[in-house]
């Protein structure tokens, strides 16, 4: 498996696995966890994705259980995990409303929170999790920077964040935003057009997608990309997942589709997507299906 370079000194496989599902499996066992990362490493899928509010605060702490278990899985992944989000459960469950935090407490506690949860002494990329109306950018830019001057954040970048959000938070950090980790799929595609991907494209930044397959919608029958994903798929002999995935893929700017799945067997078909032949014409082809009309 190919990697995307986030950086002079950080990259990633081509293909991350996502845990925000992972406390919705009913077997949540050390050695399940295990398995599931075991199984994206035999296809180079080295990059796992977190948040601190996954499962109510508790995605985190599942997956430091199987990292404690497993001395040497550590240093064969990089982690990435979010903050800001301050939801009314889990740890926060006497918060009045939900809202985002961006403050250099908050941050930092959370860093500090997120460390001990997995059982590591750093983390590979910190992402701000939504964009903060009340950021003082200043503030939040130098505890970025801070982190990673002491080690314990290796790399920083943020998810969710407009073109103006993430121009704003750069402007007062020496640290460099090296990612956004935004919504992109066949059923979630307005960034190809509002600049946003042009933005990134610009300023060559890798871009994570998350829900690249809709929650799963695009696999449903009434979805108007269903016929068109089957038809290839078929085709091509692959899954027509494997499709929709391969079809972020093949966009110039370096899209990094998070992948979240409690299946084992699912899980070891990942990979499939670097096996689909995606031309233009069938980019395209997708793309009018999404889209409801053909391009002007």
């Amino acid at each position: 498996m190919q990697r995307r370079t986030l950086n002079d000194t950080f990259n990633i496989s081509q293909i991350v696995y996502g845990l925000w599902r992972l406390t919705d499996d009913s077997n949540t066992s050390v050695e399940h966890v295990t398995a599931k990362i075991n199984t994206c490493l035999d296809q180079g899928i080295t990059t796992i994705d977190q948040a601190d509010i996954y499962g109510d605060y508790g995605c985190e702490a599942v997956f430091g259980e199987a990292l404690k278990a497993n001395p040497g899985l550590r240093d064969k992944i990089e982690i990435v995990t979010k903050c800001d989000i301050v939801a009314p459960i889990g740890r926060y469950s006497d918060a009045r409303v939900k809202y985002y935090d961006t403050s250099r407490d908050h941050i930092t506690q959370s860093v500090e929170h997120s460390l001990r949860a997995m059982h590591t002494d750093r983390i590979d990329l910190l992402l701000i999790h939504r964009p903060d109306p009340l950021m003082d950018h200043g503030e939040t830019g130098a505890t970025l920077d801070a982190l990673v001057a002491s080690g314990k954040v290796r790399h920083v970048g943020v998810s969710n964040f407009r073109p103006w959000d993430w121009t704003l938070l750069q402007s007062a950090m020496t640290s460099k935003l090296c990612t956004n980790q935004i919504e992109l799929s066949l059923h979630a595609h307005d960034a190809f057009t509002n600049g946003d991907i042009a933005f990134h494209q610009q300023h060559n930044t890798a871009l994570m997608a998350w829900s690249p397959l809709a929650g799963g919608s695009l696999m449903q029958s009434g979805h108007p990309v269903n016929a068109t994903l089957n038809r290839i798929a078929s085709e091509q002999g692959v899954d027509p997942s494997s499709v929709a995935i391969a079809w972020l893929l093949a966009h110039p700017v370096g899209i990094v589709p998070v992948l979240g799945t409690n299946s084992l067997q699912r899980i070891a078909k990942l990979d499939e997507a670097l096996r689909v032949e995606m031309d233009r014409v069938t980019w395209y082809e997708l793309y009018t299906a999404a889209l409801g009309w053909e391009v002007a």
